[in-house]
């Protein structure tokens, strides 16, 4: 009787036995490593995201004794005096505000860029860093209640914020002009901090991305707010 048939069989199955389960082995690795990397990414991505809100935070926080002057024309008799021509535009403006001496402390003040780009026909804005965060916080409160003049030019006073500050307070104004359609009593306070009132409670929110996640699980809200991704808001 002959057995080699048999043993040769044999020894096929078991070779395609430990094919399949090295194949298998395989595949569970994979998919472990694949698991596991997907964790890291996502592990990075977040540690990214709070790096970035870190950078942005301190980044305001440096300029929060700063304003913007936007608008003020383009001279050299300027540019050579802008301390004074900043006294001058609070003096005309606001002038119950002016500290003791009538004058507000100044730390320094400057255009930028610091650079002139003569293919741009708007003046530079100037940026002013003031001694004094209280009196600094006087002067865009005021603004908001008139118009600013410079010499009988208007002008704008604003913030000196970061720019992606700057692009969420575009996104934050949108979203704010909709929610007081809606009669949730809006509010944005610095540097881009919504709050609404809904269903007795006041809710106040960071993020844009987090405002719109709450808009999408209320159905009162849903789909009565327009957002751009973050992406889109980072290329406008």
């Amino acid at each position: 009787m002959c057995f080699t048939p048999l043993v040769t069989v044999w020894s096929e199955c078991v070779s395609v036995s430990v094919c399949v389960c090295v194949c298998v082995c395989v595949c569970v690795c994979v998919c472990v490593c694949d698991r596991q990397n997907r964790q890291k990414i996502n592990e990075l991505e977040e540690n990214i995201k709070y790096l970035t809100e870190k950078v942005k935070d301190l980044e305001n926080r440096g300029r929060r004794d700063n304003l913007s002057i936007i608008g003020l024309p383009e001279k050299p008799e300027i540019n050579k005096n802008l301390n004074a021509i900043l006294q001058e535009i609070i003096e005309e403006n606001c002038p119950h505000i002016l500290e003791q001496g009538g004058k507000i402390k100044i730390e320094r003040v400057h255009r930028t860029p610091s650079i002139l780009n003569p293919q741009k026909t708007t003046p530079r804005n100037v940026i002013a860093k003031f001694k004094s965060f209280q009196t600094k916080e006087k002067i865009p409160q005021e603004a908001k209640k008139k118009s600013f003049k410079y010499r009988g030019a208007p002008i704008r006073i604003t913030h000196d914020l970061a720019t992606n500050t700057l692009r969420d307070s575009k996104a934050w104004n949108t979203i704010f002009r909709k929610a007081r359609e809606l009669g949730l009593q809006p509010r944005i306070n610095y540097p881009s901090k919504l709050t609404i009132y809904f269903q007795g409670k006041v809710w106040a929110f960071n993020k844009i991305d987090d405002f719109q996640e709450f808009a999408k699980k209320r159905p009162e809200l849903s789909g009565k707010f327009e957002f751009q991704s973050q992406k889109a808001r980072k290329d406008d």
